[in-house]
């Protein structure tokens, strides 16, 4: 099914208003147009019958057959005048037959009724009498003006009809692309944020109308949330960065224990954990505070890969996976070589993890369309569900792997790697495990 553009709908709908409003108006015009030269027909037709009924009254037939002659003379056309005898003779007319179909009916010059009929083609508006003495008489104007009149007024008003249809697509047009780029800036801004630039905004002055008011009203919320994101992030960085070193410290008080080695190296491997986390978050602080800044080299991406898989495949085999790697070479991006490096180490610790014996673990590294595509994949139980649209965030994990070691900060560390980066981290969906693809900007000649 085809879906029609806003901007398309917008405008048909101000042109079809337009164009229906015209024709409506148009229409009254025709109709009171069309009753007003049938008025003035029907008062020349009564107007035709009282002369005639003004001569009858002085010499009767005599004085009618002289009057229908003298007309015949001199009209141009427009009149359709027939006196008749009792036999059906014609003494005087403009035609040599009475019209078939039509009947006398009443007597005398009565203009009412008055009917429509036809004849060699043209309508005409008449009336048939039978005067006293039993003589058919006929008078009858053509409304062959008329309807040439109401033709010509019907082609002026389909012609204006399109032009005002034109016009009205065209002004709709022009409103909707107005109307609709406001709108399309918003929802470029909201996509810019929805990428995670949550410092995105819009440019150029802001209007004093309702966009203006709607932009300054999104401008605020923006402001708002990056506000409340930084304290947030503040917050958390705040607190690894003060617990880090006291913890630090009770491990080396730790390491001068003597006599109680079990309960020593569990506190010292809980505090080693919880170091980790630590760092890990500051990790993370640190790639999304560079984001976007300098400080990015050229990296040769393949080389990289091909290093971090080297030491990654045994680890697989010996865990009853099915390793492979496809590395294209001589792709190169601007980047920084450690964390690009801790990035896919992060994708492949998880896929140790979560990945069972027999399941198959696979490394691609390629050329894109417009950008090079790293991509981690596994067939593994993949990602729970309940997670599958907060992967990226921060102590996020599913119920189903509570039971093993993490705390969820692995790939809220590899988005915040790509976001340094100004890569694009996708999930495309597989049928079986899970599959991180990153397309990386390329490199500039």
């Amino acid at each position: 099914m085809i879906r029609l553009s806003a901007t398309f709908r917008l405008a048909a709908l101000v042109a079809l208003t337009v164009a229906g409003l015209s024709l409506l108006g148009m229409a009254a015009q025709y109709r009171l147009v069309s009753m007003r030269l049938h008025e003035q027909t029907e008062r020349l037709l009564a107007a035709d019958l009282g002369g005639l009924a003004a001569l009858y009254e002085q010499r009767r037939i005599i004085a009618l057959r002289e009057a229908i002659d003298y007309r015949v003379e001199t009209s141009g056309g427009g009149e359709m005048l027939l006196l008749m005898d009792r036999q059906g003779q014609v003494l005087a007319g403009t035609r040599k037959a009475w019209p078939g179909g039509l009947a006398p009916v009443g007597a005398g010059f009565a203009a009412e009724p008055a009917v429509e009929f036809e004849d060699s083609g043209t309508r005409w508006l008449g009336v048939a009498r039978e005067l006293p003495g039993g003589f058919p008489l006929l008078v009858a104007r053509s409304l062959g003006p008329v309807d040439g009149t109401l033709k010509a007024l019907r082609r002026g008003i389909l012609g204006l009809g399109l032009v005002m249809l034109a016009a009205g697509a065209g002004v709709g047009w022009l409103a909707a692309r107005h109307v609709i780029g406001r709108i399309q800036r918003v929802n470029a801004l909201a996509d810019r944020v929805a990428a995670g630039d949550l410092a995105a905004r819009l440019l150029g002055p802001q209007s004093d109308d309702e966009f203006g008011q709607l932009e300054a009203h999104v401008h605020a919320m923006l402001d708002r949330i990056e506000t409340l994101n930084r304290a947030t992030h503040r917050l958390s960085d705040t607190i690894a960065h003060e617990l880090r070193t006291p913890l630090n410290r009770m491990l080396q008080k730790l390491q001068e224990v003597r006599g109680q080695d079990e309960v020593t190296g569990a506190l010292k491997a809980e505090m080693r954990q919880a170091i980790r986390v630590f760092d890990a978050l500051l990790d993370i602080s640190r790639a999304e505070a560079d984001k976007g800044a300098g400080g990015l080299v050229p990296v040769d991406l393949s080389a990289l890969v091909a290093e971090v898989w080297d030491l990654y495949q045994p680890a697989a085999e010996e865990r009853g996976l099915v390793p492979a790697a496809e590395v294209a070479e001589g792709i190169q991006v601007l980047g920084d070589r450690s964390l690009i490096a801790q990035m896919l180490s992060n994708l492949l610790d998880n896929a140790l993890k979560y990945a069972r014996p027999g399941d198959d673990l696979r490394v691609t590294l390629a050329e894109g369309g417009d950008r090079p595509v790293l991509s981690v994949a596994d067939t593994g139980p993949g990602l729970p569900p309940e997670i599958a649209g907060e992967a990226f965030e921060r102590f996020v994990r599913g119920t189903r792997d509570q039971a093993k070691p993490g705390h969820g900060l692995g790939l809220a560390l590899v988005s915040a790697i790509a976001a340094r980066h100004g890569a694009r981290l996708t999930l495309p969906p597989v049928e079986r495990g899970l599959t991180v693809q990153i397309a990386w900007p390329r490199l500039a000649a």
